[in-house]
């Protein structure tokens, strides 16, 4: 059973390694992996591979975050019972495999971050309203596309993660917040 690594693991500060195998078992295997621990997650949002302790350039990010609504109902409903174990539809989530950013606003907004690999800190991060983003799904297919909101700053955090960087070298305000059932 894979876990999520947590703050302090060498694999949560590295570069990690692009993808050439489209379509290939192995990494077809780790994104189910990454999907079956995001989803089971209460409040998660988006998964990177070294957060499973895999260096390779592959992130998650749920469809709800493009829905307010849809996002806020998931997580209301998880927080009054964890999330069952179900199988997931593709297109709940975003696969973006050999990430990059074309474009950046010079705007930014300053929110609260939090990490599944940095359980139950929070702070506040400044980042780029809006970002442009290349990205590959497991097949091998490119997409561009822009995002604004909360979806881009879900594609930069992940983006930092495939970086070796954490929320916590960028936050401000950093804060340990109890979660509802006295579990950090």
């Amino acid at each position: 059973m894979t876990t999520i690594v947590q703050n302090g693991e060498p694999v949560l500060r590295a570069h990690a390694d692009p993808i050439s195998d489209f379509g290939s078992p192995e990494l077809l295997k780790t994104i189910d992996a990454m999907e079956r621990i995001l989803f089971e997650q209460p409040d998660g949002i988006g998964i990177a591979a070294p957060q499973i302790g895999i260096s390779k350039q592959i992130f998650l990010v749920t469809s709800d975050v493009l829905d307010a609504d849809a996002l806020d109902k998931r997580l209301e409903k998880n927080r009054h019972s964890p999330p069952k174990k179900r199988a997931v539809a593709r297109g709940e989530y975003i696969v973006c495999i050999n990430p990059s950013f074309s474009k950046f606003s010079s705007k930014k907004n300053s929110d609260v971050d939090g990490c599944l690999s940095v359980r139950g800190y929070y702070g506040d991060v400044a980042r780029p309203e809006k970002v442009s983003i290349t990205y590959f799904d497991e097949t091998g297919k490119k997409y561009t596309r822009g995002a604004s909101g909360l979806l881009a700053r879900v594609f930069q955090h992940e983006m930092d993660h495939l970086n070796g960087m954490l929320f916590i070298d960028r936050a401000k305000n950093i804060r340990l917040l109890e979660a509802e059932h006295g579990e950090v």
